[in-house]
């Protein structure tokens, strides 16, 4: 039975990471192409904040209580890009000073400019 819940967890994990927007984003911005558009990803932040709040208003206002859910959708998403931000700059960092090391090391010493 355990194994059964595991697999469905799994499965429903890998269907997420495959299909939802925000995912897909992220991967994306962990590629080696797609480094340098960690930190302005993470300006989504800002956009998912905002819906946040707007559909929060709402809610308060006397609309209807489902919405509490985009509510946490929202706010999920904006710590998943204010998260990626950091986390894809200093991978770039760490590429761009490994290729400046590759770079050195397989250069003649006469050849560099």
């Amino acid at each position: 039975m355990f194994q059964l819940l595991i697999a469905f967890v799994s499965r429903i994990y890998a269907f997420f990471q495959r299909s939802m927007p925000t995912n897909i984003l992220i991967r994306a911005t962990h590629t080696r192409r797609g480094l340098k558009w960690g930190m302005p990803a993470m300006l989504l932040a800002v956009v998912y904040g905002v819906i946040a709040a707007v559909l929060a208003q709402w809610v308060a206002g006397g609309g209807p209580g489902w919405i509490n859910l985009l509510v946490l959708l929202c706010l999920w998403n904006a710590v998943k890009f204010v998260v990626n931000g950091p986390i894809t700059l200093l991978r770039l960092l760490r590429r761009r000073a490994g290729e400046v090391r590759y770079r050195n090391a397989t250069t003649p010493t006469g050849a560099r400019a």
